[in-house]
């Protein structure tokens, strides 16, 4: 019998082997598999800093309790490893038998100093004493050097030095420097020396004198989840920077070796690291394949996939060059963006900087939970606070691995004069909206963004996303309720639009799932739901799927990643269909669409920023918000139905776990029927669904 919830860690290393089968995929761009093989090591590690390090952290607390799905921490850590016993011989075969092999022949070929001539030789010396072995320091262990910190997710040489006068063998640790590019180019702009290598070729002009018998690269990944007793600070931003210096510290919970190290040299980095055997990886490629991303931002368009550039929306592109004007647009009626495909700078950019210059805007109000360190958005809400305007932030300082620039980003804007305010006590703001008044004729109205990613216009060129642009007066007094819950104090809100958490989203949630199990009661084959989300983890919200399963209910879930919910089960889930999309672009949407949300026949559709899981709904601030324009739902439908229907990109779960790739010759490629219904649409206003 099928198992009724998936465990959640094993299923991200499902979603993550969905990344890795990219990287194999030899139709796949030869330097999008590189860059796959990079987003899967790089993936792994924030794996291991945050998942593994909390798994080990309650075994080394005692904690028995099980999971959802019956395992105990322990038994998971097991299960991880066993798994990735599976998955890291994969990866090293897809770059050593695969991606190296064929960037050869397209001429970028990875050489090792023992491949190279006198001439390529003599070159590298020259690069190592100018460039590298001024910033080199080599850290001895004896009795008066203690054992080095060993910083996370550094790459090391660990050497082994033998003194010819007295005989005494000492290790030693040299660090590669981080800020270096992790390839050293040779002078023909094809071949690539790992930098570890070049070091490693003259370890004799950092130890001079001494025989060097051996030495071996590592890399180790700590701890790197903040722990914060937010109820007892008095100062949150003081708060979370003495955690980001703690986090250096964090215990260490992986160390990853070259195959080659000795049984010497790899006991005693365990012993001092205090890790066990199965906390050890070895590896016969190069360590650290995240560095395959300086090769993939070759300009080698030939070995990548065809460009993009995201369109303007029709009603913002009034065709001479010149920007329209967004709050007349609005006015007008509201516009959906979908990003990557429609222009990030050219909607949600342009809007905020039009707010900062416009005269007769007096407040714009926004939240920042990611964004870039060049944020034009940024930027625009500083000079709209020296013009005057007042301008309220709330930054989300505990965003994790991007806390220190949101500290930097929050001191610039108090600097300028925004109101800033670092989240909430125990809740992390995860809501993405933006709210502008605007004095005009008849009054004040308010201009409203609300969206599923962050206000990030690095990430929004890759990742897919959607936002709202409304100034719906509902809407906009259920946001400036919002913020002014956020940045003073309230309780028992009322919103009239907005599903927001922790307090009232998985409620209503609840009830309009619920609502179709009413429908399907009511009259079969009237009750459906269509989910697209990151993770499905929750137990009661995949429970209440169950309910609607067994109700008669049909239910498609589009879910990118996590996936606790096994369907096709007879008897609780055999009307719920699962599948994933992987591929060009990261789906990161969100969206719930209820077929009977707003009334018998009339559906319900909600965007926002929130994932079906217990830190969603329970631990964080977030919103939904409903589309309610026909042509907008419409719009909705169309994306729900390009991805239901793609057979290039998709993956499906079935009932036994197991995920399943479209077989080729697939004729539905998402990605690329949006970015083509996207050109169409910015021509000539709707497209007609000619593929689907």
């Amino acid at each position: 019998m099928p198992e009724p919830y998936r465990n959640r860690e094993l299923s991200w290393l499902d979603f993550n082997e969905r990344v890795l089968a990219l990287a194999e995929d030899e139709r796949v761009p030869l330097l999008e598999r590189a860059k796959f093989l990079a987003i899967f090591g790089q993936n792994l590690d924030e794996f291991f800093q945050v998942r593994v390090a909390g798994l080990k952290d309650q075994v080394a607390a005692g904690v028995s309790t099980l999971s959802p799905d019956g395992r105990t921490p322990g038994r998971q850590l097991l299960e991880i490893r066993d798994r990735l016993d599976v998955l890291l011989p994969r990866m090293e075969a897809a770059f050593l038998d695969g991606v190296a092999p064929a960037l050869a022949e397209a001429g970028i070929r990875f050489s090792s100093w023992a491949d190279l001539d006198q001439d390529d030789r003599k070159f590298l010396v020259e690069t190592f004493e100018e460039r590298i072995f001024p910033v080199l320091t080599p850290l001895a262990v004896d009795p008066g050097h203690p054992f080095p910190y060993i910083s996370n997710l550094s790459l090391n040489l660990a050497v082994v030095v033998r003194d010819p006068e007295v005989g005494v063998r000492r290790f030693a640790r040299v660090k590669v420097p981080s800020l270096l590019p992790r390839f050293v180019v040779m002078p023909d702009g094809e071949r690539y020396v790992p930098l570890e290598q070049v070091i490693a070729a003259h370890l004799d002009q950092l130890f001079p004198g001494m025989e060097i018998e051996q030495h071996h690269t590592f890399r180790v990944t700590r701890n790197s989840d903040l722990t914060l007793e937010e109820e007892e600070a008095d100062d949150l931003l003081a708060m979370v920077e003495l955690e980001l210096r703690r986090r250096r510290f964090g215990r260490a919970v992986r160390l990853e070796i070259d195959a080659s190290m000795s049984d010497e040299v790899r006991e005693l980095l365990q012993r001092e690291l205090d890790l066990g055997d199965d906390d050890v990886y070895a590896f016969t490629a190069p360590l650290d394949l995240g560095g395959l991303w300086s090769l993939h931002a070759l300009d080698r368009p030939d070995l990548k996939d065809p460009p993009y550039t995201p369109v303007t929306p029709a009603p913002l592109d009034d065709g001479d060059g010149e920007r329209a004007d967004v709050f007349a647009v609005v006015r007008r009626g509201d516009l959906l963006v979908h990003h990557p495909y429609e222009s990030f700078r050219a909607t949600v950019e342009e809007f905020l900087r039009q707010a900062a210059e416009d005269p007769r805007v007096l407040a714009i109000k926004m939240t920042l939970y990611r964004t870039s360190g060049d944020s034009p958005i940024a930027r625009s809400l500083i000079r709209a606070a020296e013009r005057g305007k007042q301008v309220a932030v709330i930054v989300e300082l505990k965003a994790r691995f991007d806390e220190g620039a949101n500290i930097e980003w929050a001191r610039q804007l108090e600097t300028a004069g925004v109101h800033v305010t670092y989240g909430l006590i125990g809740l992390k703001v995860h809501a993405k909206a933006a709210l502008v008044v605007r004095e005009e004729d008849g009054g004040l109205r308010r201009y409203c963004h609300l969206g599923t990613g962050n206000y990030n216009p690095r990430t929004a060129r890759t990742y897919e996303d959607l936002g709202l642009l409304t100034c719906d007066p509902a809407i906009g007094s259920d946001l400036t309720q919002f913020f002014n819950e956020l940045t003073g104090y309230g309780r028992n809100i009322d919103y009239e639009r907005l599903l927001v958490a922790p307090r009232m989203m998985r409620e209503g949630l609840l009830s309009l799932i619920e609502g179709e199990v009413e429908a399907a009661a009511a009259e079969p084959g009237a009750g459906r739901i269509t989910m697209k989300m990151n993770s499905l983890v929750d137990p009661e919200m995949t429970d209440a799927l169950h309910r609607a399963s067994q109700a008669g209910v049909e239910i498609d879930l589009i879910v990118r990643g996590i996936c606790c919910l096994t369907p096709g089960v007879p008897g609780r889930s055999e009307n719920i269909r699962v599948r994933s999309i992987v591929g060009r672009y990261l789906e990161h949407s969100r969206v719930y669409r209820f077929a009977n949300g707003r009334g018998p026949g009339t559906p319900l559709h909600l965007i926002g920023s929130a994932d079906l899981m217990p830190r969603n709904l329970d631990r964080r601030v977030e919103v939904l918000v409903p589309v309610l324009e026909p042509s907008l739902q419409a719009r909705i439908d169309e994306l729900l139905e390009v991805e239901l229907a793609d057979d290039v990109l998709a993956w499906t779960l079935g009932p036994d776990g197991r995920w399943v790739r479209s077989a080729p010759g697939g004729t539905v490629d998402a990605h690329a029927e949006l970015q083509r219904r996207a050109v169409e649409r910015a021509r000539s206003g709707p497209v007609p669904p000619s593929v689907v």
